[in-house]
């Protein structure tokens, strides 16, 4: 009986498991494809409204799974996509939140949706103006974006990030090489509209490479 009992209590954990992850799995995809369709499908005023549903979507997820390093990146990057469609002194204020986010998700696991908490603080390092106005660090900023290439090699995300970082910092050469990788990331079925988009923003940075190198 206690075999049994044992079994049944196993068999019942583990179907919450699964359904808690499939759950988490749904919420991800849902926050994934809405941030996808709002950053790159609206603009102006509808744009900043959408980004603010979205951002009280993205805070129930980490209130209601504080331990969620997923939850918390995605909250992370919808701050941060926010700040820049928001511009001003607020998305001075939404950059930190974004930075306080990703760097806990860094907490929790590091390791988490392929590293992408480094790349997204990394590029908040090296676009968040530096003191006094704001934190902006590029030192740091390649530090973070090295280590999420370290953990995803060939993503387009970690790629992109790095190379639109070193043409910022001049090195056009370098930034050319990542910008290709980039380029040549396997696509991500589940995210199409990211993709497209992302390839889109790839293609314009070589674009821009391009007239440097000759």
């Amino acid at each position: 009986m206690k075999v049994k009992s044992y079994i049944n209590g196993l068999g019942l954990a583990l179907t919450v498991l699964a359904s808690s992850a499939y759950a988490d799995e749904a919420t991800l995809s849902q926050i994934q494809t809405r941030w996808a369709e709002v950053n790159y499908t609206l603009q102006g005023d509808a744009q900043k409204d959408a980004f603010e549903a979205l951002l009280n979507e993205a805070k129930a997820w980490t209130d209601a799974e504080p331990n969620n390093a997923e939850a918390f990146i995605w909250r992370g990057i919808v701050q941060s996509t926010f700040a820049g469609a928001k511009g001003g002194l607020g998305a001075l204020g939404l950059a930190k939140d974004a930075r306080k986010s990703l760097e806990y998700a860094l907490k929790l696991d590091a390791s988490a949706l392929q590293g992408s908490a480094y790349g997204s603080l990394g590029t908040l390092y090296y676009k968040v103006p530096g003191w006094p106005l704001g934190f902006g660090d590029d030192e740091k900023a390649e530090e973070l974006l090295l280590k999420a290439l370290e953990i995803n090699p060939d993503g387009i995300d970690p790629n992109y990030f790095y190379a639109d970082y070193l043409y910022e910092e001049g090195k056009y050469t370098r930034a050319q090489q990542f910008a290709q990788r980039a380029l040549a990331a396997a696509p991500r079925p589940q995210r199409p509209l990211a993709d497209a988009q992302r390839r889109i923003e790839v293609e314009a940075l070589l674009a821009k490479i391009g007239k440097k190198v000759g």
